[in-house]
Protein backbone atom coordinates (compact mmCIF):
# COMPACT_ATOMS: atom_id res chain seq x y z
CA UNK A 1 0.00 0.00 0.00
CA UNK A 2 1.13 3.24 -0.77
CA UNK A 3 2.45 5.65 1.99
CA UNK A 4 2.85 9.01 3.24
CA UNK A 5 5.79 9.28 4.82
CA UNK A 6 9.32 9.25 3.76
CA UNK A 7 12.17 6.04 4.30
CA UNK A 8 15.39 5.33 3.44
CA UNK A 9 14.52 3.85 0.36
CA UNK A 10 11.82 6.41 -0.93
CA UNK A 11 13.35 9.13 0.76
CA UNK A 12 11.20 11.98 -1.06
CA UNK A 13 8.22 13.79 -0.51
CA UNK A 14 7.66 15.73 -3.73
CA UNK A 15 9.06 14.58 -6.90
CA UNK A 16 8.52 17.38 -9.78
CA UNK A 17 8.40 15.41 -13.22
CA UNK A 18 8.71 17.56 -16.37
CA UNK A 19 10.86 20.12 -14.37
CA UNK A 20 12.40 21.96 -16.93
CA UNK A 21 9.05 22.30 -18.78
CA UNK A 22 7.69 25.31 -19.15
CA UNK A 23 5.03 25.08 -16.62
CA UNK A 24 7.58 22.69 -14.36
CA UNK A 25 10.15 25.47 -13.73
CA UNK A 26 7.39 27.61 -12.22
CA UNK A 27 6.40 24.32 -10.21
CA UNK A 28 10.00 23.71 -8.72
CA UNK A 29 10.26 27.44 -8.02
CA UNK A 30 6.97 26.99 -5.63
CA UNK A 31 8.19 24.19 -3.86
CA UNK A 32 11.35 25.44 -3.48
CA UNK A 33 9.32 28.75 -1.84
CA UNK A 34 6.90 26.83 0.41
CA UNK A 35 9.50 23.81 1.88
CA UNK A 36 8.85 24.62 5.57
CA UNK A 37 5.48 23.47 4.95
CA UNK A 38 5.99 20.27 4.78
CA UNK A 39 5.43 17.31 7.69
CA UNK A 40 7.59 18.78 10.14
CA UNK A 41 8.43 21.77 8.59
CA UNK A 42 10.74 20.54 6.07
CA UNK A 43 10.08 18.84 2.82
CA UNK A 44 12.37 16.42 0.91
CA UNK A 45 12.45 17.09 -2.65
CA UNK A 46 13.59 16.05 -6.04
CA UNK A 47 13.13 16.76 -10.26
CA UNK A 48 12.64 14.73 -12.57
CA UNK A 49 12.72 14.54 -16.60
CA UNK A 50 14.51 13.63 -19.56
CA UNK A 51 17.83 16.47 -19.64
CA UNK A 52 19.68 16.28 -16.67
CA UNK A 53 21.70 19.92 -17.98
CA UNK A 54 18.39 21.65 -18.43
CA UNK A 55 17.10 20.45 -14.70
CA UNK A 56 20.42 21.38 -13.43
CA UNK A 57 20.14 24.83 -15.11
CA UNK A 58 16.58 25.67 -13.73
CA UNK A 59 18.16 24.18 -10.15
CA UNK A 60 20.25 27.12 -10.50
CA UNK A 61 18.33 29.50 -11.46
CA UNK A 62 15.46 29.39 -8.90
CA UNK A 63 18.09 29.19 -6.19
CA UNK A 64 19.57 32.36 -7.85
CA UNK A 65 16.14 34.00 -8.53
CA UNK A 66 15.08 33.20 -4.36
CA UNK A 67 18.45 33.74 -2.72
CA UNK A 68 18.11 30.37 -1.38
CA UNK A 69 21.41 28.34 -2.46
CA UNK A 70 20.66 25.08 -1.28
CA UNK A 71 18.21 25.01 -3.91
CA UNK A 72 21.40 23.97 -6.34
CA UNK A 73 21.72 20.76 -4.48
CA UNK A 74 18.01 18.92 -4.95
CA UNK A 75 18.57 15.61 -6.45
CA UNK A 76 18.18 15.55 -10.61
CA UNK A 77 16.41 12.25 -11.53
CA UNK A 78 16.73 11.40 -15.37
CA UNK A 79 13.22 9.76 -15.86
CA UNK A 80 11.62 9.69 -19.44
CA UNK A 81 7.68 8.58 -19.78
CA UNK A 82 9.34 6.43 -23.50
CA UNK A 83 10.89 4.49 -20.73
CA UNK A 84 9.13 3.01 -18.07
CA UNK A 85 11.85 1.05 -16.36
CA UNK A 86 13.20 4.68 -15.83
CA UNK A 87 9.58 5.75 -14.65
CA UNK A 88 9.06 2.70 -11.79
CA UNK A 89 13.33 3.72 -10.60
CA UNK A 90 11.27 7.78 -10.11
CA UNK A 91 8.42 6.70 -8.76
CA UNK A 92 9.57 4.76 -6.30
CA UNK A 93 12.28 7.33 -4.84
CA UNK A 94 8.93 9.74 -3.63
CA UNK A 95 5.90 9.77 -1.79
CA UNK A 96 3.96 12.29 -4.46
CA UNK A 97 4.72 12.72 -7.70
CA UNK A 98 4.00 16.56 -9.39
CA UNK A 99 3.32 15.16 -13.00
CA UNK A 100 4.08 18.89 -15.08
CA UNK A 101 4.46 17.03 -18.55
CA UNK A 102 1.52 17.02 -20.93
CA UNK A 103 -0.65 14.57 -21.64
CA UNK A 104 -0.57 14.91 -25.50
CA UNK A 105 2.38 14.23 -27.82
CA UNK A 106 2.76 16.05 -31.05
CA UNK A 107 2.51 13.20 -33.14
CA UNK A 108 -0.65 12.28 -31.24
CA UNK A 109 -2.13 15.96 -31.90
CA UNK A 110 -1.06 15.98 -35.83
CA UNK A 111 -1.81 12.61 -36.68
CA UNK A 112 -4.68 11.79 -39.29
CA UNK A 113 -8.04 10.31 -38.06
CA UNK A 114 -8.75 6.75 -37.68
CA UNK A 115 -11.57 4.65 -37.34
CA UNK A 116 -10.26 4.92 -33.63
CA UNK A 117 -10.78 8.26 -33.65
CA UNK A 118 -8.17 11.22 -34.35
CA UNK A 119 -5.25 10.28 -32.47
CA UNK A 120 -3.70 6.71 -31.53
CA UNK A 121 -0.17 7.51 -29.87
CA UNK A 122 -0.26 6.90 -26.07
CA UNK A 123 -0.62 9.90 -23.65
CA UNK A 124 2.22 11.31 -22.35
CA UNK A 125 0.21 11.37 -18.89
CA UNK A 126 -0.93 8.05 -18.69
CA UNK A 127 2.38 6.35 -18.51
CA UNK A 128 3.12 8.11 -15.29
CA UNK A 129 0.04 7.51 -13.66
CA UNK A 130 0.59 3.57 -14.01
CA UNK A 131 4.38 3.74 -13.01
CA UNK A 132 3.11 5.50 -9.55
CA UNK A 133 -0.16 2.91 -9.42
CA UNK A 134 2.58 -0.14 -9.40
CA UNK A 135 5.15 1.70 -7.60
CA UNK A 136 3.41 3.10 -4.45
CA UNK A 137 3.65 6.77 -5.08
CA UNK A 138 0.65 9.06 -5.08
CA UNK A 139 0.19 10.93 -8.74
CA UNK A 140 -1.08 15.06 -8.57
CA UNK A 141 -1.61 16.22 -12.45
CA UNK A 142 -2.66 19.94 -13.65
CA UNK A 143 -3.88 18.65 -16.84
CA UNK A 144 -7.06 19.94 -17.59
CA UNK A 145 -8.33 18.23 -20.50
CA UNK A 146 -11.37 15.87 -19.60
CA UNK A 147 -10.76 13.18 -22.05
CA UNK A 148 -7.63 12.97 -20.28
CA UNK A 149 -8.63 13.16 -16.74
CA UNK A 150 -11.97 11.03 -17.39
CA UNK A 151 -10.07 8.33 -19.21
CA UNK A 152 -8.22 7.84 -16.21
CA UNK A 153 -10.80 7.15 -13.89
CA UNK A 154 -12.64 4.97 -15.93
CA UNK A 155 -8.77 3.08 -16.25
CA UNK A 156 -7.54 3.19 -13.38
CA UNK A 157 -9.71 3.96 -10.63
CA UNK A 158 -10.02 0.31 -9.25
CA UNK A 159 -6.56 -0.06 -9.54
CA UNK A 160 -5.71 3.16 -7.36
CA UNK A 161 -8.05 1.58 -4.78
CA UNK A 162 -6.20 -1.49 -4.18
CA UNK A 163 -2.87 0.10 -3.82
CA UNK A 164 -4.03 3.16 -2.01
CA UNK A 165 -2.85 5.28 -4.55
CA UNK A 166 -4.16 8.91 -4.61
CA UNK A 167 -4.80 9.90 -8.20
CA UNK A 168 -5.81 13.51 -8.56
CA UNK A 169 -6.20 15.41 -11.77
CA UNK A 170 -6.71 19.41 -12.59
CA UNK A 171 -5.01 20.49 -9.38
CA UNK A 172 -4.02 23.87 -11.12
CA UNK A 173 -5.98 26.79 -12.21
CA UNK A 174 -8.06 24.28 -14.20
CA UNK A 175 -10.22 23.18 -12.46
CA UNK A 176 -8.98 24.04 -8.65
CA UNK A 177 -10.87 27.49 -8.42
CA UNK A 178 -14.17 26.09 -9.50
CA UNK A 179 -14.33 22.87 -8.05
CA UNK A 180 -13.28 24.33 -4.43
CA UNK A 181 -15.14 27.55 -5.09
CA UNK A 182 -18.55 25.48 -5.18
CA UNK A 183 -17.69 23.76 -1.96
CA UNK A 184 -16.36 26.93 -0.68
CA UNK A 185 -19.86 28.66 -1.43
CA UNK A 186 -21.90 25.63 -0.17
CA UNK A 187 -20.26 25.15 3.14
CA UNK A 188 -21.09 29.58 3.52
CA UNK A 189 -24.78 28.83 2.58
CA UNK A 190 -27.07 28.83 5.25
CA UNK A 191 -29.45 25.94 3.97
CA UNK A 192 -29.05 23.93 0.83
CA UNK A 193 -27.39 24.94 -2.05
CA UNK A 194 -28.71 24.03 -5.23
CA UNK A 195 -27.32 26.01 -8.13
CA UNK A 196 -24.24 27.89 -9.12
CA UNK A 197 -23.18 30.27 -12.02
CA UNK A 198 -19.42 31.13 -12.10
CA UNK A 199 -18.24 34.17 -14.20
CA UNK A 200 -14.75 33.83 -14.49
CA UNK A 201 -12.93 37.45 -15.26
CA UNK A 202 -9.14 38.28 -16.38
CA UNK A 203 -6.93 41.28 -16.25
CA UNK A 204 -3.98 42.15 -17.98
CA UNK A 205 -1.34 45.19 -17.63
CA UNK A 206 -0.03 47.81 -20.46
CA UNK A 207 1.56 44.66 -21.89
CA UNK A 208 -1.76 42.08 -22.13
CA UNK A 209 -2.11 38.72 -21.47
CA UNK A 210 -0.58 35.50 -23.01
CA UNK A 211 -0.81 31.74 -23.17
CA UNK A 212 1.87 29.24 -23.53
CA UNK A 213 1.66 26.95 -26.27
CA UNK A 214 1.31 23.66 -24.70
CA UNK A 215 -1.83 24.93 -23.37
CA UNK A 216 -2.80 26.04 -26.75
CA UNK A 217 -1.84 22.56 -28.22
CA UNK A 218 -3.77 20.69 -25.26
CA UNK A 219 -7.03 22.59 -26.63
CA UNK A 220 -6.42 21.90 -30.43
CA UNK A 221 -6.28 18.12 -28.74
CA UNK A 222 -9.75 18.42 -26.58
CA UNK A 223 -11.80 20.03 -29.42
CA UNK A 224 -10.19 17.53 -31.74
CA UNK A 225 -11.34 14.25 -29.91
CA UNK A 226 -14.41 15.47 -28.23
CA UNK A 227 -16.12 12.07 -29.67
CA UNK A 228 -13.53 10.49 -27.78
CA UNK A 229 -14.97 11.66 -24.73
CA UNK A 230 -18.51 10.74 -25.72
CA UNK A 231 -17.42 7.61 -25.79
CA UNK A 232 -15.58 7.41 -22.31
CA UNK A 233 -18.45 8.78 -20.68
CA UNK A 234 -20.81 6.10 -22.41
CA UNK A 235 -18.45 3.52 -20.96
CA UNK A 236 -19.08 4.83 -17.23
CA UNK A 237 -22.99 4.08 -17.40
CA UNK A 238 -24.21 6.77 -14.98
CA UNK A 239 -27.27 7.77 -14.23
CA UNK A 240 -28.29 11.64 -14.59
CA UNK A 241 -28.05 12.74 -11.03
CA UNK A 242 -31.42 14.32 -9.46
CA UNK A 243 -32.08 17.54 -9.49
CA UNK A 244 -32.56 19.57 -6.27
CA UNK A 245 -35.00 22.87 -6.55
CA UNK A 246 -35.66 24.69 -9.89
CA UNK A 247 -33.72 23.88 -12.89
CA UNK A 248 -31.33 26.04 -13.53
CA UNK A 249 -31.58 27.75 -17.32
CA UNK A 250 -28.43 27.82 -19.21
CA UNK A 251 -27.89 31.54 -21.08
CA UNK A 252 -26.82 31.98 -24.53
CA UNK A 253 -23.91 31.69 -26.47
CA UNK A 254 -23.28 35.39 -26.36
CA UNK A 255 -24.90 37.84 -23.78
CA UNK A 256 -23.87 40.95 -21.76
CA UNK A 257 -23.85 39.73 -17.92
CA UNK A 258 -24.79 42.53 -15.23
CA UNK A 259 -22.87 40.66 -12.66
CA UNK A 260 -19.44 41.09 -14.22
CA UNK A 261 -20.77 44.38 -16.20
CA UNK A 262 -19.00 42.49 -20.04
CA UNK A 263 -19.89 40.74 -22.55
CA UNK A 264 -19.50 36.83 -21.78
CA UNK A 265 -19.51 33.17 -23.45
CA UNK A 266 -19.69 30.02 -21.53
CA UNK A 267 -16.09 28.55 -20.08
CA UNK A 268 -15.08 26.08 -22.88
CA UNK A 269 -12.33 24.22 -19.97
CA UNK A 270 -12.58 21.55 -17.80
CA UNK A 271 -14.64 23.18 -15.30
CA UNK A 272 -18.10 22.03 -15.47
CA UNK A 273 -17.00 18.33 -16.53
CA UNK A 274 -14.31 18.81 -13.01
CA UNK A 275 -17.46 19.61 -10.77
CA UNK A 276 -19.93 17.64 -12.22
CA UNK A 277 -17.55 14.85 -11.11
CA UNK A 278 -17.36 15.74 -7.75
CA UNK A 279 -20.73 16.61 -7.67
CA UNK A 280 -21.86 12.84 -8.61
CA UNK A 281 -18.83 11.60 -6.26
CA UNK A 282 -20.48 14.14 -3.49
CA UNK A 283 -23.83 12.70 -3.97
CA UNK A 284 -23.40 8.51 -4.29
CA UNK A 285 -20.57 8.33 -1.25
CA UNK A 286 -22.30 11.11 0.75
CA UNK A 287 -25.71 12.11 0.01
CA UNK A 288 -25.06 15.62 -0.54
CA UNK A 289 -27.46 17.59 -2.73
CA UNK A 290 -25.83 17.74 -6.14
CA UNK A 291 -25.31 21.45 -6.87
CA UNK A 292 -26.10 22.68 -10.48
CA UNK A 293 -23.28 24.32 -12.34
CA UNK A 294 -22.88 26.65 -15.33
CA UNK A 295 -19.48 28.13 -16.07
CA UNK A 296 -19.07 31.75 -17.94
CA UNK A 297 -15.55 33.62 -19.11
CA UNK A 298 -15.87 37.45 -19.54
CA UNK A 299 -14.89 38.57 -22.97
CA UNK A 300 -15.06 42.63 -22.93
CA UNK A 301 -16.16 45.11 -24.83
CA UNK A 302 -17.77 44.53 -28.25
CA UNK A 303 -14.67 45.02 -30.13
CA UNK A 304 -13.27 41.75 -27.82
CA UNK A 305 -16.03 40.01 -28.48
CA UNK A 306 -15.81 40.63 -32.06
CA UNK A 307 -12.88 39.28 -32.30
CA UNK A 308 -12.98 35.95 -30.13
CA UNK A 309 -16.02 35.27 -32.00
CA UNK A 310 -14.11 35.44 -35.27
CA UNK A 311 -10.96 33.42 -33.65
CA UNK A 312 -13.23 30.80 -32.42
CA UNK A 313 -15.13 29.84 -35.89
CA UNK A 314 -11.47 29.62 -37.56
CA UNK A 315 -10.42 27.24 -34.73
CA UNK A 316 -13.49 25.22 -34.86
CA UNK A 317 -13.27 24.68 -38.69
CA UNK A 318 -9.30 24.04 -38.80
CA UNK A 319 -9.08 21.73 -35.30
CA UNK A 320 -11.55 19.15 -37.85
CA UNK A 321 -8.40 18.62 -40.31
CA UNK A 322 -5.17 17.56 -40.03
CA UNK A 323 -3.93 20.26 -42.05
CA UNK A 324 -5.90 22.65 -39.92
CA UNK A 325 -3.97 21.07 -36.75
CA UNK A 326 -0.50 21.47 -38.22
CA UNK A 327 -1.28 25.25 -39.29
CA UNK A 328 -2.61 25.91 -35.68
CA UNK A 329 -0.10 24.03 -33.80
CA UNK A 330 2.63 25.99 -35.66
CA UNK A 331 1.51 29.44 -35.46
CA UNK A 332 -0.20 29.54 -32.36
CA UNK A 333 0.34 33.66 -32.29
CA UNK A 334 -1.28 34.26 -35.85
CA UNK A 335 -4.40 32.07 -35.17
CA UNK A 336 -5.03 33.12 -31.26
CA UNK A 337 -4.44 36.66 -32.22
CA UNK A 338 -1.84 36.55 -29.65
CA UNK A 339 -3.23 35.13 -27.15
CA UNK A 340 -1.13 32.20 -27.11
CA UNK A 341 2.80 32.05 -28.14
CA UNK A 342 5.93 29.57 -28.30
CA UNK A 343 7.42 31.32 -25.83
CA UNK A 344 5.23 32.45 -23.27
CA UNK A 345 4.21 35.28 -21.45
CA UNK A 346 6.97 37.77 -19.75
CA UNK A 347 7.35 38.05 -16.55
CA UNK A 348 5.83 41.54 -16.69
CA UNK A 349 2.95 40.13 -18.14
CA UNK A 350 2.63 37.52 -15.25
CA UNK A 351 3.10 39.80 -12.52
CA UNK A 352 0.31 41.85 -14.32
CA UNK A 353 -2.03 39.72 -14.78
CA UNK A 354 -5.06 38.17 -12.16
CA UNK A 355 -7.93 36.53 -12.57
CA UNK A 356 -11.60 37.10 -10.73
CA UNK A 357 -13.92 33.78 -10.62
CA UNK A 358 -17.40 35.47 -9.12
CA UNK A 359 -20.04 32.67 -7.62
CA UNK A 360 -23.82 33.36 -7.51
CA UNK A 361 -25.44 30.56 -6.05
CA UNK A 362 -29.02 29.99 -4.77
CA UNK A 363 -31.13 27.43 -2.49
CA UNK A 364 -33.16 26.89 -0.21
CA UNK A 365 -32.68 28.58 3.92
CA UNK A 366 -32.31 26.03 6.50
CA UNK A 367 -35.89 24.16 6.92
CA UNK A 368 -36.89 24.81 3.49
CA UNK A 369 -37.70 21.70 1.44
CA UNK A 370 -35.74 21.91 -1.78
CA UNK A 371 -38.87 20.18 -3.56
CA UNK A 372 -40.95 22.92 -2.77
CA UNK A 373 -41.21 25.65 -4.74
CA UNK A 374 -38.66 28.26 -5.92
CA UNK A 375 -35.03 29.16 -3.91
CA UNK A 376 -35.37 31.41 -1.71
CA UNK A 377 -32.11 33.12 -0.85
CA UNK A 378 -28.73 33.30 -2.83
CA UNK A 379 -25.13 34.14 -2.32
CA UNK A 380 -22.20 35.48 -3.92
CA UNK A 381 -18.78 34.29 -3.29
CA UNK A 382 -15.24 35.29 -5.06
CA UNK A 383 -12.01 34.01 -5.40
CA UNK A 384 -9.85 36.58 -6.82
CA UNK A 385 -5.59 35.73 -7.73
CA UNK A 386 -2.51 36.35 -9.52
CA UNK A 387 -1.95 35.52 -13.13
CA UNK A 388 -3.78 32.30 -14.19
CA UNK A 389 -1.17 29.48 -15.67
CA UNK A 390 2.28 29.93 -14.56
CA UNK A 391 1.63 31.91 -11.10
CA UNK A 392 -2.18 30.28 -9.72
CA UNK A 393 -1.46 26.82 -11.37
CA UNK A 394 2.14 26.18 -9.15
CA UNK A 395 0.45 27.72 -6.09
CA UNK A 396 -2.94 25.34 -5.91
CA UNK A 397 -1.10 22.07 -7.65
CA UNK A 398 2.10 22.71 -4.54
CA UNK A 399 -0.70 23.27 -2.14
CA UNK A 400 -2.64 20.04 -3.41
CA UNK A 401 0.62 18.11 -2.44
CA UNK A 402 1.32 19.87 0.53
CA UNK A 403 -2.40 19.43 2.00
CA UNK A 404 -1.88 15.36 0.72
CA UNK A 405 0.88 15.24 3.26
CA UNK A 406 -0.32 17.13 6.13
CA UNK A 407 -3.89 15.42 6.39
CA UNK A 408 -4.32 11.92 4.69
CA UNK A 409 -6.83 11.24 7.83
CA UNK A 410 -8.78 14.08 6.02
CA UNK A 411 -9.03 12.03 2.85
CA UNK A 412 -11.30 9.64 1.17
CA UNK A 413 -10.86 6.69 3.15
CA UNK A 414 -9.49 4.75 -0.48
CA UNK A 415 -7.07 5.40 -2.59
CA UNK A 416 -8.60 6.30 -5.97
CA UNK A 417 -8.64 8.48 -9.15
CA UNK A 418 -10.28 12.12 -7.89
CA UNK A 419 -10.82 15.49 -8.62
CA UNK A 420 -9.81 17.91 -6.56
CA UNK A 421 -12.82 18.61 -4.69
CA UNK A 422 -13.45 15.03 -4.03
CA UNK A 423 -10.31 14.41 -2.92
CA UNK A 424 -9.72 17.53 -0.52
CA UNK A 425 -13.37 18.45 0.52
CA UNK A 426 -12.88 17.46 4.31
CA UNK A 427 -9.00 19.44 4.13
CA UNK A 428 -7.93 22.66 5.05
CA UNK A 429 -6.83 23.33 1.42
CA UNK A 430 -8.53 26.78 1.17
CA UNK A 431 -7.05 27.70 3.75
CA UNK A 432 -3.96 27.11 2.62
CA UNK A 433 -4.87 28.84 -0.41
CA UNK A 434 -5.80 31.89 1.14
CA UNK A 435 -2.10 32.26 2.87
CA UNK A 436 -1.13 31.99 -0.15
CA UNK A 437 -2.52 34.49 -2.13
CA UNK A 438 -6.05 33.12 -3.52
CA UNK A 439 -8.00 34.74 -1.66
CA UNK A 440 -11.91 32.81 -0.84
CA UNK A 441 -14.26 35.62 0.33
CA UNK A 442 -18.12 35.83 0.98
CA UNK A 443 -19.13 39.22 -1.37
CA UNK A 444 -23.19 39.28 -0.51
CA UNK A 445 -26.07 37.60 0.84
CA UNK A 446 -29.74 37.66 0.50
Amino acid sequence: MATFTTSSRRPYHIIVFGASGFTGQFVVEEVARTCSEGPGGSLQWAVAGRNRARLEKILLQVAESLCKPEVKCVEVIVADVAEPESLAIMCKQGVIVLNCVGPVSPQRLLSKSTGRGPFTHRFYGEPVVKACLENGAHCIDICGEPQFLEGIQLNYHSAAQENGVYVIGSCGFDSVPADMGILYTRDQFKGTLTAVESFLTVSTGPEGGCGHDATWRSAIFGFADISNLRRIRKKFGHKPLPVAGARVQKRGTVFFSKEIEQYAIPFMGSDPSVVRRTQRYLYEEHKNYPVQYTAYVGIGDIFSLAKTLFAGVVFWFMVKFGLGRRLLTQFPKFFSFGMFSKTGPSKTQMNDTSFCMRFIGEGYTTGQDPSQGKPNFRISTEITGPELGYIATPITMVQAAITLLNEPHSLPTQGGVYTPGSAFAKTTLIDRLNKHGIKFTVQDEH
